[in-house]
This record gives structure tokens, sequence and C-alpha cells, in this order.
């Protein structure tokens, strides 16, 4: 079946799927966009957030520590670590649609496994390492990374109205 992927231009050939096997086994871990990260799509087995707040100080002569002043809060960055195994969970088609949707430099909306909205977000980088090459030079395993720089805390317009509504199909297709 042909698939539009959302907000790329893309439309991608997808091989039909065995739906019944897959449904009772899917698991969904995190929404970027309209991109969900599954067990069979790309299982992440880490995400690590970083907060940090702003402390400048200015050096005065003869004193070893300067006053401090809080000046606000850096955005927050978030990195999913994954470890792909193409024959059983995602691979090229999955990182080559998030490649797509870092390529627009547009802001996503990142839902938890939970209903938990963490704000907008952009792609900042991507990485990926692969292993176990086989003779044909596909990948028995890729080991993959992708970093998420906070831009907003929510989103706004229409996209904030499907925001809504893709909240509530998170939130519904995970039972919270």
């Amino acid at each position: 079946t042909q698939q539009q992927l959302a907000g790329c231009g893309l439309t991608a050939i997808r091989q039909p799927e065995n739906t019944q096997t897959k449904e009772k086994n899917m698991v969904i871990l995190a929404a970027l966009g309209m991109f969900v990260f599954t067990t069979y799509t790309i299982p992440f087995q880490s995400l690590d957030r970083n907060q940090s707040w702003k402390h400048p100080h200015g050096a005065i002569v003869g004193k070893d520590f300067a006053p401090s002043q809080y000046v606000g809060k850096e955005p927050d960055e978030m990195t999913l670590k994954c470890e792909l195994r193409p024959e059983i969970t995602g691979g090229d088609f999955s990182i080559e649609w998030l490649r797509k949707m870092a390529d627009t430099g547009q802001a996503y909306p990142l839902i938890l496994d939970t209903g938990k909205l963490m704000g907008s977000f952009v792609i900042t980088s991507i990485s990926e390492n692969r292993s176990e090459l086989m003779y044909d030079s596909k990948a028995r395993s890729i080991s993959f990374s992708m970093t998420l720089k906070k831009v907003a805390e929510h989103s706004f317009g229409l996209k904030g109205e499907a925001l809504g509504l893709a909240v509530g199909l998170v939130r519904m297709l995970s039972g919270v």
C-alpha cells in the first residue's frame, strides 16, 4: 500500500504486514509528530532528558567567588538511544522517515506513552552505527540515537488542534 509521510512530502510503498500478530504485541513508546515509536518502528532503550539553568557571573578583583544571577532556563534536550534489529524491528525506512522530518526544520510535538505532552521539539542530530553486516552488506544491528531540542511548551494554531487529537489518540491506544 502507499503511505504519505506526514509533513515530509514523500510517498512510501510499504508491504502489507500481518496485522493479526503485530497488533497483539505492539507497544507504543512515544510519538514525535505523526511518527509513532513502537516495538515495530524504533523501540528505544533509553530516553535521556537534559535540563540546565543559566547562572552567569562576572569576575570581581580580589574575590574568589563572584556572585551569580539566575537569568533563565536553557531549552530541554532529549536523546533517544536505540538498538535496531531490522529482521525484527524497524530499520532503514523508520530512520529515513525521521531524517526527512529533520530536513523540514519543523518542530514536532513529543508525547510519551503515558500521554504526557513534553512540548514541541526539533530534531538536531541523528547518528547511526551499522554492525554485524551480512553478505549483501545489510546490517543485522543498527545502533541509533537522535537528539531533540525543545522549542516550545505547546504547539499552536491548527497544528495545535491536531496535537490535541494526537494526544487523545495516544492516550486511547495506550489505555491511559
